[in-house]
């Protein structure tokens, strides 16, 4: 992704980094100290590892049936809520297991994982995936907020990966968690990954504090000041209002923004994690997609959880983007591109890695292999066709998932 596409190539990699990236007749060639390296090769097309940016693996294969369910999101949410009280420390845990594997037979190779329990954390560590769990509240309100910092305090203080901090959203939280819980991760020099302009009933919370989701609130005993009231302004303003949009920061979903929201969350550059997949099957909206590229928004992509998506293969929601801009009207040639650059290098943006999502000498050995076309454009190959298709995967030098090896 740093460079023009390299048919017939290859990566030469010495324990987990690369050394060199180029033709295949020229990696490791005659005369170089590398000439009788091990050599692996594969049919159709090598990407750097995919960036999924906006996962919750601990809500795993056991929460599946969840996105089938034909529920909308608050009819859904409150049982995903009920269905978390039945589960373990180890449900938790194999659960979490369960999705990271998908995401390496998948392609991918890094994660934004909101981790709600915490062991979630343990798992990525031990998988080795890239990338930030990102510790979630939710359901706090002012009276809760001492609880609640205790609990945030303990997660963070897991040992495993580099962890940043989930702020859920506008609705599950009181304005003064909220911005406690943002100046807290910028007080450490973590990242921020909230929840953002996802559903119309947040628009409407967010505007003048009523519809569902007052409801909701009420249900669960939860005093917010925008209940009843709201703020009069979009989820996307009153976000920035907070402090809750930033360099350091990248939201989920953005589905109901408008072209006002987009230039506020470019003001503050702040990346956009799509998950268009799950925004259809828990009929939260369609993202403008077509709007977010025309306007040069930063964009990421997130396949969100096996409870709202019907798998972890990031290239489904890749595939389903370039659907929906084309039908909003993205006509440019380079829409293929755009969206491959999305899942790799606007993944890195989001987390705020710059070796993430790229193929250079000095960086990551992290790459797949997808056994899709070769005699057209290789960006528009593996949108169309790449869902499915990964018949390998390095992470760190190390082949974690194989496939369909051709040698």
């Amino acid at each position: 992704m740093v460079g023009e596409a390299i048919r017939d190539g290859a990566v030469l990699v010495e324990g987990d980094r690369v050394l060199e990236v180029g033709r295949a007749v020229e990696v490791g060639g005659a005369g170089s100290e590398y000439a009788d390296a091990k050599v692996r090769r594969h049919r159709g097309i090598l990407t750097p590892g995919l960036v999924n940016a906006h996962a919750h693996l601990e809500y795993g294969p056991p929460f599946a049936d969840l996105a089938t369910s034909g529920l909308p999101f608050t009819e859904w949410i409150v049982e995903l809520t009920a269905r978390r009280m039945r589960m373990s420390d180890a449900d938790w845990t194999e659960a979490a297991r369960g999705s990271a594997h998908q995401l390496l037979r998948t392609g991918t190779t890094a994660v934004a994982d909101i981790v709600t329990e915490g062991p979630g954390v343990g798992v990525t560590s031990a998988v080795g995936l890239r990338g930030v769990s990102y510790v979630e509240l939710a359901g706090v309100d002012d009276q809760r907020w001492d609880a609640g910092l205790q609990r945030l305090e303990r997660l963070l203080a897991l040992r495993g990966r580099a962890r940043g901090i989930s702020p859920h959203t506008l609705y599950t939280l009181s304005s003064k968690v909220f911005t406690e819980m943002v100046a807290l991760a910028r007080s450490r020099g973590m990242r921020l990954h909230p929840h953002l302009a996802e559903t119309a009933d947040e628009a409407e919370w967010v505007m003048s504090g009523t519809g569902r989701l007052a409801d909701f609130a009420s249900k669960f005993g939860l005093e917010f000041e925008l209940h009843g009231r709201g703020v009069g302004g979009t989820a996307v303003a009153h976000c920035a209002a907070l402090g809750g949009l930033g360099p350091d920061v990248h939201v989920a979903h953005g589905v109901h923004v408008d072209a006002a929201d987009r230039a506020i969350l470019r003001e503050h550059q702040t990346v956009v994690a799509l998950c268009p997949r799950s925004n259809e099957i828990l009929q939260a909206g369609t993202a403008p997609v077509a709007g977010y590229l025309a306007d040069a928004n930063p964009v990421a992509v997130g396949t969100d959880s096996l409870a709202s998506a019907p798998s972890l293969d990031l290239l489904a929601d890749v595939r389903r983007l370039r659907d929906i801009a084309r039908d909003q009207g993205y006509e440019d040639p380079d829409l293929a591109l755009r969206l491959v650059q999305a899942a790799t290098i606007g993944g890195a943006q989001a987390l705020g890695d710059g070796d993430l999502g790229r193929l250079a000498p000095g960086g990551p050995a992290d790459f797949a292999v997808f056994d899709v076309p070769t005699d057209q454009d290789p960006y528009e190959s593996l949108v169309e066709h790449g869902e499915g298709q990964c018949t390998a995967t390095v992470l760190a030098g190390r082949l974690v998932h194989r496939g369909r090896l051709t040698a």
